[in-house]
């Protein structure tokens, strides 16, 4: 397998997750600078997940039309325009829009690295290179805190932008020399009118969910644009149906593969999303930690997924998707119970090796989720296949946040009093509940589902035909 390719992938995603929530630790130094409350500038956050719900459908599209590579290149350029423009920002409503001009840099940097890797590797290696494009999506968000906290502290905040553009110049250097020319079948015209509803259905519903996860506006404006955004997204499926070639087609689902890795790897992304909001919250809250000691901690996660690399391929050669998902998913879900069991009595590298352990369950299952969800997407539907499968990893992720965010406050109305570690413990127990069901779809798709990927029981059949680059 060429490593190079899913690497430089793999650094710029790196960038664009790690990114996304580094921010959060540093909110009280930005908002002290711009003038404006922590809470208020939290439409910082919003404004970029809105930004990649409303571009991320377009993905596929613009892949398509100019090319794959000539793509991702304008997309690292744009998050690196989006960079320096979030460090020179000088008022909340300068912030607030280089966050969205970043945060279309990312929405179209992530499909279109995962539809690169795709056309250009073959089936029988696409599990290895799956496993080093997941990584970033783990370690992102647990280095993010950390290092967020240590440049805060001991610089300033405007180089957590800052140092995205070496990086940034780097990747699209090296994306240049090293990428693929990746051309997929001429597009049809864009679908407008798809455009209109995905983007208000898609915006609508994770603005809605930020705003009631994070309460920067008052929860009924949060609350009524999920409504809208829901409404949008029923408006959206029946116009997809009539329409010829929509921005997103539902037909995908017919594939059992694609619908199984779809729906489970949605319910698992939810405590992806939950458990990074919940635990630094918990440490700081409910032990006392400061930010950066509890960043320190929950860190030890990424090095779980970091391993993952080097087991993922054989696992799956020997035990197949069906058996590896279940497993990852049951141990995720057994991991994510036990943070519930955390006290500040709890010795530090106990903690640590149960995220160290979550950290390579969650990995595992994500490297295998993503390979199967393109185990047998014909070459002319993978972009149609990455812009759908990131509207939903966004979206899981959007929910986890509020449903932890969302069970702390019913906690805190039910008990009449602040914040305390027991709702904490509760929080983690009900998300593992969520995270468990993700083997529902899983249960019923057979042992050799994928196989043409996985390599089980094919290690005597000839070597899977390489997809055609064109």
């Amino acid at each position: 397998m060429n490593r190079i390719v899913p690497m430089i992938l793999a650094v710029a995603l790196f960038m664009e997750q790690m990114d996304s929530t580094v921010i959060a630790t540093s909110l009280p130094a930005i908002a002290h600078d711009l003038g404006v409350g922590p809470i208020t500038l939290k439409l910082a956050l919003t404004s970029y997940m809105v930004s990649l719900a409303i571009f991320i459908p377009l993905s596929g599209w613009m892949a398509d039309r100019f090319g794959a590579k000539r793509v991702f290149r304008a997309a690292i350029l744009v998050f690196i325009l989006g960079s320096i423009s979030c460090a020179f920002a000088n008022s909340l409503l300068t912030f607030v829009l280089a966050r969205f001009l970043q945060g279309m840099g990312g929405a179209l940097m992530t499909p279109v690295a995962r539809l690169v890797l795709v056309r250009s590797t073959q089936r029988s290696e696409l599990v290895g290179a799956m496993a080093l494009l997941t990584i970033p999506a783990l370690v992102g968000p647990l280095a993010g805190p950390p290092l967020g906290g240590f440049i805060t502290t001991y610089f300033s905040w405007h180089w957590i932008f800052l140092i995205n553009v070496p990086v940034g110049v780097a990747g699209y250097i090296l994306s240049g020399i090293y990428l693929p020319d990746i051309k997929g079948a001429v597009p049809p015209p864009i679908d407008i009118k798809g455009f209109f509803l995905s983007a208000v259905a898609a915006s609508g519903t994770m603005f809605g969910l930020s705003v009631m996860s994070l309460p920067a506006l008052p929860p009924q404006i949060g609350a009524a644009a999920v409504v809208i955004g829901i409404a949008c997204g029923l408006f959206y499926a029946r116009h997809a149906r009539r329409h010829p070639a929509p921005l997103l087609d539902f037909n995908l689902f017919k594939d059992s593969a694609f619908r199984t890795a779809a729906t489970s790897g949605t319910l698992f992304r939810i405590s992806v999303g939950a458990v990074p909001f919940l635990m630094p919250l918990m440490l700081q809250v409910g032990f006392g930690l400061t930010p950066f000691q509890s960043g320190m901690i929950t860190f030890v996660g990424a090095v779980g997924a970091l391993t993952t690399k080097f087991f993922a391929k054989r696992v799956l050669i020997f035990a197949g998707f069906r058996t590896t998902l279940i497993f990852a998913c049951v141990t995720g879900a057994i991991l994510t119970f036990v943070n519930g069991l955390f006290t500040p009595a709890t010795p530090y590298l106990v903690m640590a090796f149960i995220l160290l352990l979550a950290g390579f369950a969650r990995s595992f299952f994500f490297t295998s989720i993503n390979a199967l969800s393109f185990a047998d997407i014909p070459n002319s539907d993978a972009g149609q296949a990455t812009a759908m499968s990131a509207v939903l990893q966004q979206m899981s992720l959007a929910f986890g946040v509020a449903i932890a965010g969302a069970i702390l406050e019913i906690e805190t109305a039910l008990t009449g009093s602040k914040l305390e570690l027991g709702d904490f413990h509760i929080a983690f127990m009900l998300i593992s509940a969520i995270t468990l069901s993700a083997i529902i779809p899983l249960i019923g798709m057979s042992k050799t589902a994928g196989a043409s990927v996985s390599g089980h029981r094919m290690r005597q059949q000839p070597e899977a035909e390489t997809i055609v680059v064109k």
